[in-house]
């Protein structure tokens, strides 16, 4: 039903407006516990707990394998909904050091022809020291410590790349004590020249900051991944796990959006990602053997799709597109499928 709705009227609203009318009502079911309640018992309801030993690094278990992609709720106003919807964990952000208001309007654009949407967001975020805020008294409640929750987070516009350690510390600083893990986005198209630092010549000694000052502000190892654009080249996906190896990292997020088409500014999202994720899937595994998590994402829309990721060397998956086109059922129906 949901899909026939937005075929017929949801595709031809404002696709930025629809976002933020979907994550406020998210968001205040969320709050409303007899509200939070039914939903998690209804379409969010989930099934078992994963049990896969890869993912004994993090510091709980996951109790689902698909969750939200980052992008979504950007500035973690909407985690409690998002987990009664039946998402295994909610990863907040991208989120950076400074507030910022992203890229002028307009900026995120629907491709229903492939299921795709693409933006030019241009990390939008409240910055991290509101959103950690926010993650501390979600944090207070004992629904709030239940969430599995991840923090991306980005670098901010105006900080030069060559301070971009110190602009990702800084995230790091306010948001690692909430967070089950975090992921550093190097891979955003919409940041200029953020994807210069996948180079492992770059990327290393940002890895490196992060997980020192997570270490010191939790006083843990907190799970550490890397997330990348899907158009790298092989060798390089190899050269960025051998990284994750070396460096000692939980795994990988594969993929971003993809900059390969001629549709307009800004990355593509959805399902034509999908054949290139899997290659990058496969490539990880094998370079990263049988240790590392590969957290998966790219037009995962059906229960095959998510198979298919997980045959080929994920350990998780995450969405935003699909769960825009599948709507709220999607979450909750994917989890109880594939665990």
């Amino acid at each position: 039903m949901y899909r026939a709705i937005y075929d017929t009227a949801l595709v031809h609203t404002n696709p930025e407006a629809a976002h933020h009318a979907a994550m406020i009502a998210i968001g205040a079911a969320g709050n409303v516990e007899p509200t939070r309640r039914s939903l998690a018992a209804t379409i969010g309801r989930r099934g078992p707990t994963v049990t896969n030993p890869r993912l004994l690094v993090f510091p709980r278990p996951f109790p689902g394998v698909p969750g939200l992609a980052a992008g979504m709720d950007k500035n973690a106003t909407a985690v409690l909904g998002m987990d009664a919807l039946g998402f295994g964990f909610v990863e907040v952000g991208t989120v950076t050091a400074l507030a910022q208001p992203g890229n002028e309007a307009p900026r995120l654009w629907r491709h229903p022809d492939m299921e795709g949407l693409r933006n030019r967001m241009g990390f939008n975020n409240d910055g991290a020291r509101v959103v950690g805020e926010r993650l501390r008294r979600l944090r207070s409640s004992p629904q709030g410590r239940a969430v599995v929750v991840g923090a991306n987070i980005g670098k901010s516009r105006a900080t030069p790349l060559e301070d971009a350690a110190a602009d990702y510390a800084t995230s790091t600083r306010h948001l690692a004590r909430w967070a089950d893990y975090i992921v550093v986005n190097v891979s955003s198209p919409n940041t200029p020249g953020l994807r210069a630092l996948q180079d492992a010549e770059a990327l290393a000694p940002i890895l490196r900051t992060v997980r020192e000052e997570a270490t010191r502000a939790t006083g843990r190892e907190v799970p550490l991944l890397v997330k990348i654009a899907p158009d790298l080249t092989d060798e390089q996906v190899v050269e960025v796990a051998e990284l994750a190896r070396a460096e000692r990292l939980a795994g990988v997020a594969a993929t971003n959006t993809t900059i390969a088409h001629d549709l307009g500014p800004g990355g593509l999202s959805g399902a034509p990602l999908r054949e290139r994720v899997l290659e990058v899937v496969g490539i990880l595994r094998r370079a990263l053997g049988s240790r590392g998590v590969i957290m998966a994402s790219g037009g995962i829309f059906a229960a095959e799709h998510g198979r298919a990721f997980l045959d080929s060397g994920a350990d998780l998956l995450t969405a935003y597109t699909a769960f825009v086109y599948e709507g709220p059922s999607w979450p909750g129906r994917m989890n109880r499928v594939l665990g």
